[in-house]
């Protein structure tokens, strides 16, 4: 990290960030646009002004500084100077932190069948270090077996041939290799009884979905509780929802909420606090995990 002198901005530590990009490039996106939205609000300047700027519209500056998309290097530029960074040692701090931001991430290699929308949301995933979610309908992507994944892909999306399914499932499964990384995020998950229940193909396959779920709840880093239906309703009746947090400090927790054919992706602190209240709430309302290992031993026994 280059050290700020007194009275001097912080140069951003892309050696720190940089050098192990947990995430690749969506990651260092958001850290670029963390610094870039601190520069402008430091120098009183608005996201429409900042727009002009660069010849844009205020909606670019908030997805340039939520990570959503990329910098191009004329825009830096632009704006640094717009920022009032005449230090050439700072600026070229950013335009490395931006190029390492712009290499696509592994995903990319599945971009015929991974929707723009979706893409955001992996990118998130394998940057996160908790990742805390709530299913009503499915076992979560990241615990499901190829068996069950295949089904599932073929249950949402029926017209589609039989590669791109092979294709999605591919991906569902690449996704799934970040549990094993020696980095690997911790991942809680909290299941609606009806997803255990609810068999998207025959029922060997969900069998075998719910002992993979027996199992990976014996790894140190997964946590899995399970909602029944005798507790009656629950807190979470808006539906399925993730909230991923991050091991940069500069980044805020985001919670992701999955559509038909598109996603939202909150960030704002009163938003964020209020579905982890929610979650907390289903954690203490659901099974603890030995006694969801109880219940899903005694469905599989019922298939």
């Amino acid at each position: 990290m280059i050290a700020a002198q007194p009275g001097e901005r912080p140069v951003p530590s892309i050696s720190r960030v940089g050098d192990n990009p947990r995430g690749g490039p969506t990651v260092l996106r958001m850290v670029l646009g963390v610094h870039l939205r601190r520069l402008r609000e430091a120098a009183g300047i608005s996201r429409e002004d900042a727009g002009e700027s660069i010849r844009a519209s205020h909606a670019k500056i908030s997805r340039l500084e939520l990570g959503r998309v990329g910098c191009k290097a004329r825009d830096l530029d632009d704006l640094l100077t717009y920022y009032g960074v005449a230090d050439e040692q700072e600026r070229q701090a950013f335009v490395a932190l931006a190029q390492q931001a712009s290499a696509p991430g592994w995903w990319h290699r599945y971009g015929d069948v991974l929707p723009s929308w979706f893409e955001v949301y992996v990118g998130l995933e394998q940057a996160a270090s908790i990742i805390r979610m709530f299913q009503v309908q499915f076992v979560p992507g990241l615990l499901q077996t190829e068996e069950y994944a295949r089904a599932v892909v073929a249950l949402a999306t029926p017209s589609i041939e039989s590669n791109e399914v092979e294709r999605r499932v591919g991906l569902r499964l690449a996704r799934q290799e970040l549990m094993t990384r020696p980095d690997a995020p911790n991942l809680w998950v909290v299941i609606d009884e009806a997803a255990l229940r609810r068999a998207p193909g025959e029922s060997k396959v969900m069998q075998g979905q719910l002992q993979h779920l027996i199992d990976m709840s014996d790894r140190r880093n997964i946590t899995i509780q399970v909602v029944p239906f005798e507790h009656g309703g629950h807190v979470a009746c808006g539906g399925p929802f993730t909230i991923l947090r991050f091991p940069e400090p500069d980044l805020p927790d985001v919670v992701y909420l999955e559509q038909l054919n598109s996603a939202l992706y909150l960030d704002k602190r009163q938003d964020v606090d209020g579905y982890r209240a929610v979650m907390d709430r289903l954690c203490a309302q659901a099974e603890s995990p030995s006694q969801t290992l109880d219940t899903i031993d005694r469905i599989v026994r019922e298939l």
